[in-house]
């Protein structure tokens, strides 16, 4: 059997390891067994953060929308419980955009929550619909 040497493609490993490590701290950015590690603790923190992007943006939406609700007299819960009532599907990525952007179409889509919320008004007694809408 012929001889292989693995020198080539072991310098082809580390050298890909090394320029995801480009920009790293210390030892960390140019020795290959600490580089790997960071490398490897890096792409687990880029998988996480993924995630966590995404649960922050939709907490930013949430509060986005919250705030422009409550200047029409309503609280986010119910806006939502409103538009779900009326039948308007409409993520919340979009309705925080129409909030900054678009103040009439939201305070349009702010009046359909408020009156698929009227029912409250011969529900149950009158605080019940007072606390729902302002």
């Amino acid at each position: 059997m012929s001889r292989v040497k693995r020198g080539v493609a072991a310098h082809a490993k580390h050298k890909k390891v090394l320029k995801a490590a480009k920009g790293f701290y210390g030892r960390r950015k140019n020795t290959i067994r600490t580089a790997k590690a960071a490398v490897d603790r890096s792409k687990q923190y880029a998988y996480r953060d993924r995630k966590v992007n995404k649960r922050n943006f939709r907490a930013l939406w949430i509060q986005r929308i919250n705030a422009a609700v409550r200047e029409h007299g309503l609280t986010y819960g119910r806006f939502i419980d409103g538009l779900n009532k009326a039948g308007i599907e409409i993520d919340r990525k979009v309705l925080s955009d129409m909030a900054i952007h678009e103040a009439e179409a939201f305070a349009a889509l702010v009046e359909a929550s408020k009156k698929a919320l009227a029912y409250l008004k011969d529900a149950g007694t009158t605080n019940e619909f007072e606390s729902a809408v302002r």
